[in-house]
């Protein structure tokens, strides 16, 4: 069965690379024409959400260089010990709907440091895969269209992360602990 995921997953992406373009020829879709134009509307769209990510960079930055981060951590350390969970890896649960290459960054330290099969390693690493870049996302496709009010989906996202981080926290603790 492995054999067969391996495989499956080897060829997925060069199959699906194939196959839309040869789809697209079938169905008298102009391909090429397609491609140049998606291209000029991605390069049009990627300069008009640069101020939106400078904006949310410049925030995270100053969140972490002024020490607010380091804070709320020790702060909150005294109940996540009586809960059993490493306060090492609240960190990641706060970076991770702002940034995923931060958040991946500290992903790899945390696993650098304390190992991959580590209790911190293995929740590091299923919290990564369990939530997203909520922030980033928001910022991206909301700047790309000019939606202003989107206060909704931040509540619904920044949720959705907090859910995703406590269950990566109780599935590890409940299967490695």
């Amino acid at each position: 069965m492995l054999e067969w995921i391996n495989i499956l997953s080897a060829w997925a992406v060069p199959v699906m690379i194939a196959f839309i373009p040869l789809y697209a020829h079938f169905k008298k879709v102009p391909v090429y024409e397609s491609f140049v134009d998606g291209a000029k509307d991605g390069f049009s769209t990627a300069i008009s959400i640069i101020p939106h990510l400078v904006g949310m960079m410049v925030a995270i930055s100053v969140f972490r260089a002024s020490g607010a981060l380091e804070f709320f951590v020790g702060w909150m350390t005294p109940f996540l010990q009586s809960l059993h969970i490493p306060p090492e890896v609240l960190p990641l649960g706060i970076l991770r709907p702002l940034t995923g290459t931060g958040s991946l960054a500290f992903t790899t330290d945390l696993i650098k440091t304390y190992g991959p099969d580590s209790m911190i390693g293995r929740i590091a690493s299923t919290v990564q895969g369990s939530t997203d870049t909520t922030l980033y996302v928001l910022t991206v496709y909301f700047g790309a269209v000019g939606i202003r009010n989107g206060r909704y989906a931040l509540k619904v996202g920044l949720f959705s992360d907090l859910i995703g981080f406590v269950a990566a926290i109780f599935v590890c603790l409940l299967l490695f602990g």
